[in-house]
């Protein structure tokens, strides 16, 4: 196709502008950061829309490139136009009011043929966002302070806390090696750690799980322990990629003679809500891996004697994961480190073990009176043969136990600190030592671990500053990058310039790059959805939407105000006059309306209501709302939410407890916009949860948050996570090709499958440090909102 050379020059020196302004940005931005890498997520399909609405202005504004005037594409308003003859799917909603057509057509035909390089929308590339639970905030980096007195006596040790790991991504359950220049001649990995004078200094290592380059690893960071800058530095991974795209969580690490033994869930349970976890051994200079955990039996925490003969973990079992969130309810289990032979429980009813010496184990457990305790178990030569007591008492919760020489080393929560702190038990006197309180009061404190002498503590902890609004994690989908994005319930614009997302309370909208973040309402709202051919227009749900049928909870659309752009449903906002959003309602009831989805013309919306007594599906005009057309979807005594419309306009996906009406179970449904075709799309067996489905693109596949997994770690010994169990999958419309997505220990929820690919990076952004909770449970037994103890379990106590 041929254009005038008018319209040649004119993108050819808007370009010309738009990339220098684009290296003037990013030259501005790496000397604000002193020369670090920083990735400041400015991709290509911004950088074209830019181009695409200086198209539009004709360039008769300026065209400055600032994050603040950014990103509105308007060359995607033409994608929209091959929309408008869709093959109609709501032939039951003919009566309801028709709106007429988007006019401009004209002007978007040419602007199409303008902009033919804006976001490749339908190009077989896409974008996966979704949310975890405070994890864009951890920035965890593993530390170690000396053993305070009266019970440290290493001579030589240096005094307060170090910093071990190097303050990139997520670093967390440490390990010292007992012989780190073995580790190091065991890796064929030369130790740089020599002074000035080329004398070789005395080494130190540690061994922890990092989730950089988005994925989960296990390193090595081999350093002298003279002062820093005395010397080199070793980092390396220990375990090699899982291959064919795969991803995995790796998780509490130690090194037996050649052999690392860790906790890897790169193995399908093959069950529905087994565990994939389970302890596997590889052996360093060959990398050869076998399996110590039994076939689809998951173990959990493992820890290796002092000799190396035996591992000890915490285990289900041959009994399944009942939906235990708090305390497990495992038991304790050893083997032969070497082949996983000689498997027998120990010890029912207790975790996250520690070995003493061969013969004496600590552990923890939630005991009956609500607090969480540390035991000492004894152990006998066959089956039950332990001799168990409490060593820990009511009053204040301890947990994550480390056996040192003569004490052992405890997570703690006391009613005097809102903090998760450490502290030392001195067995012989019986008498706690503080650690990390008087070091660093106002920080959370997780997992200690003691070195091989007995001289340290190691410990991570949050190390402050920024968080990352969106982080990049390999994807195990081809041509599907993959974001945890620092928000929940995110949509993407229809020109993918922007995306709106909830904050619980606060609704937000930022560029596409990440850049603009600013709060559009300070309420309970959400989730959020962009109306497909309104700009501007988003649509949401005001109040708490997870409450009873009757608590007041309305449908809103909010057309957002931004300066000198034309408002959603015509006009133009004057850049003199207040910029505030204009909110309309749509629901007449407040019957905890929730969970609006727009249908791709933009006529409908699909909701959850509860105005019947039960919350049900319904269909009501996107414009006017329920006043102008209200169809009910589904209708039974059970739980509909969390509807989503298919791009092609031929589903609606929603989570429902129809199966089990009596339960809190979930599963996935779809059904056609008509009211027919309800079929299951997906259940996660008996009691499984199924929740935030989305659809791709082409609609052919859902994208969806579940308990298929199991949990992957002890959550005591994370951060707050409500439901550590959620996980990312994908499958296909008729059920097939089930595929899982994330690996970790946290809670996966909400999600977006964009039709516009990002480039895999992250952007950071400087924002008050470690802003996360320690887990809400973790009160008091008077003041905690719910209990996880066993019913009927075994007592504490010896």
């Amino acid at each position: 196709m041929e254009y005038s050379s008018e319209v040649v020059k004119l993108v050819e020196r808007l370009l010309k502008e738009l990339l220098f302004g684009l290296e003037m940005e990013v030259g501005r931005l790496h000397e604000a950061f002193d020369g670090h890498e920083v990735d400041v997520g400015i991709n290509s399909a911004w950088a074209i829309s830019r181009a695409g609405m200086m198209l539009q202005q004709g360039g008769g504004r300026s065209a400055q490139i600032s994050k603040k005037s950014t990103v509105r594409k308007a060359c995607a308003a033409a994608a929209s136009s091959k929309q408008l003859h869709q093959r109609n799917p709501y032939s039951s909603m003919a009566a309801f009011p028709r709106r007429p057509a988007s006019p401009c057509l004209h002007l978007l035909i040419l602007l199409s043929l303008c902009c033919g390089a804006a976001p490749t929308a339908g190009a077989g590339k896409s974008t996966i966002f979704f949310d975890t639970l405070f994890r864009s905030r951890y920035t965890y980096d593993v530390f170690s302070s000396p053993v305070p007195a009266p019970l440290g006596s290493v001579p030589g040790r240096s005094t307060g806390e170090v910093r071990i790991t190097d303050g990139h991504s997520v670093n967390y359950n440490g390990f010292f090696p007992a012989d780190p220049s073995r580790l190091l001649s065991l890796l064929s990995a030369t130790p740089p750690l020599h002074d000035d004078d080329a004398q070789q200094l005395r080494v130190e290592a540690l061994v922890y799980v990092s989730e950089r380059n988005g994925t989960s690893n296990i390193y090595l960071d081999a350093y002298p322990s003279a002062p820093a800058g005395s010397g080199g530095r070793v980092h390396r991974p220990l375990l090699r990629p899982d291959g064919d795209g795969r991803v995995s969580m790796k998780d509490r690490p130690s090194v037996v003679g050649d052999s690392l033994i860790y906790v890897s869930t790169h193995e399908d349970s093959g069950v529905p809500r087994v565990s994939w976890a389970a302890v596997y051994s590889t052996h360093l200079p060959t990398g050869e891996t076998r399996r110590l955990s039994p076939p689809g039996v998951p173990d959990l925490s493992p820890a290796v004697s002092p000799s190396g003969e035996w591992t000890a973990v915490a285990s289900w079992g041959e009994r399944a994961w009942t939906k235990e969130i708090q305390d497990l309810n495992t038991s304790i289990y050893v083997f032969r480190t070497r082949d996983g032979s000689g498997r027998r429980k120990v010890v029912d009813h207790g975790s996250w073990p520690t070995w003493a010496d061969e013969s004496t184990l600590f552990f923890h457990r939630k005991c009956d009176d609500g607090w969480w305790s540390v035991f000492r178990a004894v152990l006998g030569e066959g089956p039950f043969e332990a001799s168990v007591e409490r060593v820990t008492l009511p009053g204040f919760h301890a947990f994550t136990p480390a056996a040192g020489k003569g004490f052992v080393a405890m997570g703690t929560r006391r009613n005097t600190s809102e903090f998760r702190h450490v502290e030392l038990l001195d067995l012989a006197r019986n008498t706690f030592v503080e650690l990390t309180r008087p070091i660093s009061a106002d920080h959370h404190h997780y997992n200690p671990f003691v070195s091989p002498d007995s001289g340290r503590i190691g410990y991570h902890r949050c190390r402050g500053g920024g968080l990352l609004i969106l982080e990049s994690l390999r994807s195990p989908i081809p041509d599907v990058s993959l974001f945890r994005i620092d928000g929940s319930f995110p949509s993407i614009s229809p020109d993918g310039s922007r995306i709106a997302f909830s904050t619980l309370p606060g609704l937000y909208v930022m560029n596409s790059d990440g850049s603009g973040r600013r709060q559009i309402l300070p309420d309970f709202a959400f989730p959020t959805a962009w109306d497909p051919k309104r700009k501007g227009v988003l649509y949401t749900s005001l109040g708490h939407v997870f409450k009873s049928p009757t608590t007041e909870v309305d449908v809103v659309s909010i057309a957002l105000r931004d300066e000198g752009e034309e408002v959603g449903g015509g006009g133009r906002a004057d850049p003199t006059t207040s910029t505030d959003p204009v909110i309309k309602k749509l629901t007449a009831d407040g019957s905890n309306n929730a969970f609006p989805s727009p249908s791709p013309d933009g006529k409908w919306l699909v909701f959850r209501s509860g105005r019947s007594g039960h919350k049900n599906l319904y269909i009501m005009d996107a414009v006017e709302g329920e006043q102008a057309g209200l169809r009910r979807l589904t209708n039974g005594p059970w739980i509909d939410t969390m509807c989503t419309w298919s791009p092609d306009g031929e589903w609606i996906a929603f989570s429902s407890n129809m199966g089990q009406p009596d339960a809190w179970s979930f599963s996935l449904y779809l059904i056609h916009p008509n009211g027919t075709g309800l079929r299951t799309l997906f259940r996660s067996g008996t009691n499984g949860q199924a929740n935030h489905p989305a659809f791709s693109p082409d609609s052919k596949r859902v994208v969806f948050s579940t308990d298929y997994s199991g949990v992957s770690a002890e959550p005591v010994a994370n951060a707050h996570n409500a439901l550590p169990h959620g996980e990312m999958y994908v499958v296909g419309i008729d059920g097939n090709g089930l595929q899982r997505l994330t690996h970790n220990a946290y809670e996966d929820g909400t999600v977006l499958w964009s039709p516009f690919y990002m480039e895999p990076r992250d952007v950071a952004e400087e924002q008050p440090p470690c802003q996360f909770d320690d887990c809400y449970w973790l009160q008091p037994p008077g003041n905690s909102s719910s209990s996880n103890s066993a019913s009927g379990g075994p007592q504490c106590g010896s």
